[in-house]
Order: C-alpha cells, then sequence, then structure tokens
C-alpha cells in the first residue's frame, strides 16, 4: 500500500526544487498548451485556481480566454465542496481558512456542473489520469458525480511534469480521474475522457 503522505512530501520536494527560472517559463509554456485545447473555444464558465505552495500559477491564462469565459475562482462552501465565484484581476480577495484567496463577491458564484472547464491544481499525477492533490478531498467532493457521467465539467489537471508519478500510487475508491492533465511539455488526455457510465 503506498505511503501518501511520504509520496507526498516527495512530490512536495520535487516541485520546491524547481529553479525559479525553469518554473516561469514552465507556466508559461502550460497556460499555452491549456489553450490551445479545443474545448476552453466555447467554455463558458472556466474554473481555475489561486497558486499557492508551488502549484503552477495560471497568470498567463487570464488576459488570453476566449472573450466569451468568465473566470472564476474556487471558494469553500459550508456543505464542504466548493463553489466557483467569477473573477477578474484587481477585483478584492480575502484569504479562507486555508489562508487561499477567494474573491469576496461571492453573489454569483456556481455550483460545480455549472462549470465548462476546471482546471486543478495537483501534488502528482499518472497518465491515465489519477490525480494526488493535498489531501483535503475538495475537488473529489464536488466532482464526485463526474465518476458516473461524461464531461462537462471538463476536468483538466495542471501542473509541472516532474510530478508525473510512475507505478507508486493507486487511486482511492472516492478519487475522481481527470480527463485532461496539461504540463509545460504537454496536454495528455487520458483514456478515460471519452469513458461513459
Amino acid at each position: 500500500m503506498t505511503d501518501l503522505r511520504a509520496l507526498r512530501r516527495k512530490l512536495r520536494a520535487r516541485r520546491d526544487a524547481i529553479p525559479a527560472s525553469q518554473r516561469i517559463a514552465a507556466a508559461m509554456a502550460a497556460c499555452a498548451n491549456v489553450l490551445r485545447l479545443p474545448e476552453l473555444q466555447n467554455a463558458r464558465h472556466v474554473a481555475g485556481y489561486w497558486a499557492v505552495r508551488g502549484e503552477l500559477p495560471l497568470l498567463g491564462l487570464l488576459s488570453a480566454l476566449p472573450a466569451n469565459s468568465r473566470y472564476c475562482l474556487p471558494i469553500l462552501h459550508p456543505d464542504q465542496t466548493l463553489r466557483f465565484a467569477p473573477w477578474h484581476t484587481g477585483e478584492p480577495i480575502r484569504a479562507n481558512r486555508f489562508g487561499i484567496p477567494e474573491p469576496e463577491d461571492v453573489s454569483d458564484a456556481l455550483p460545480p456542473e455549472s462549470i465548462d472547464v476546471v482546471l486543478l491544481p495537483l501534488l502528482g499525477f499518472t497518465r491515465v489520469g489519477d490525480r494526488l492533490g493535498t489531501g483535503g478531498g475538495w475537488y473529489d467532493r464536488s466532482f464526485a458525480f463526474r465518476k458516473a457521467a461524461p464531461a462537462p465539467p471538463l476536468l483538466v489537471g495542471v501542473g509541472f511534469a516532474c510530478q508525473q508519478i510512475d507505478g507508486e500510487f493507486s487511486p482511492q475508491p472516492w478519487d475522481v480521474p481527470l480527463d485532461i492533465i496539461v504540463s509545460e511539455r504537454e496536454a495528455l488526455r487520458c483514456p478515460r475522457y471519452h469513458r461513459r457510465p
């Protein structure tokens, strides 16, 4: 059985070891790979994230999204799932209980089912679409309905190529697989992308 705490420590160390210049170049390349996804072109609501603790930043996306898209950031909901509030650069934010910035105005927050494309942060990934997060389960709870239904929302894991896990991770029954994984090297369509219930 995989020691997930040890694996998370290993992956954090691997991610933290990326030099600043490579980190910036990788983030720009990964954002360019996201922007090339055909599914993004007609997406009305695109959920991103505010990069913290070494996650791959998405700032390169904000000014380049299609004109018809609204960029949303996750907010914590009392039912232990996420909602997604539209946000534009410069609008007020506040830190949630984990210290992660959220939009201050959540009056238009959307449920997970209303998002077209979700960009998920990750600590690790496998090439078949398994995602290892930080362990809070927020994304798995929020998108549990996707285990029995095809996209939308399209679930796109975003991270550095060095976060790939090879043969040392078995997903848990509650883990929701990804449709696509984007890094600075590629946009990988996972085998389960066209799965049906």
